[in-house]
């Protein structure tokens, strides 16, 4: 049986990707994505865009999610794998800190696993619920 930190099975590195990320270990959820991996977060989203490299990821999402909002967790709760695809229905929970709002949203991502790591990822959300939590 192969253990689970070492396994390259894509449910497993994208579960990895989730239990890093809830804990803050970004260096943890760094090594679940491919050098060159694509990661995209949905237009409309404030973080709207396509980041690029393992840094680049955890700078421009991970990093930018801490510093607006309190406890921000994506709580992966169905995986539905197909080969290399999968996709996660989850949802968001945290507290804008400008706003003291709080969000809890449904989410779905759908990854890209080669060879162990994480090589495309697409987020899908209601952004107009995160937005509104933005604003006072």
């Amino acid at each position: 049986m192969t253990d689970f930190a070492t396994s390259t099975a894509p449910g497993d590195v994208v579960r990895r990707q989730y239990l890093a990320s809830a804990t803050g270990d970004l260096e943890a959820l760094r090594a679940t994505l491919a050098p060159d991996v694509e990661w995209t977060e949905m237009a409309g989203f404030p973080l709207a865009g396509t980041y690029r490299t393992p840094a680049g990821v955890t700078a421009n999402v991970m990093e930018q999610l801490a510093a607006d909002w309190d406890d921000w967790i994506a709580h992966d709760d169905t995986y539905i794998v197909d080969g290399e695809n999968v996709a996660v229905l989850a949802r968001y929970t945290a507290t804008n800190k400008a706003t003291g709002k709080a969000i809890d949203v449904r989410v779905a991502h759908h990854f890209v696993v080669r060879g162990g790591q994480i090589v495309r990822f697409e987020q899908f959300v209601d952004t107009a619920k995160i937005r509104e939590a933005m604003t006072s």
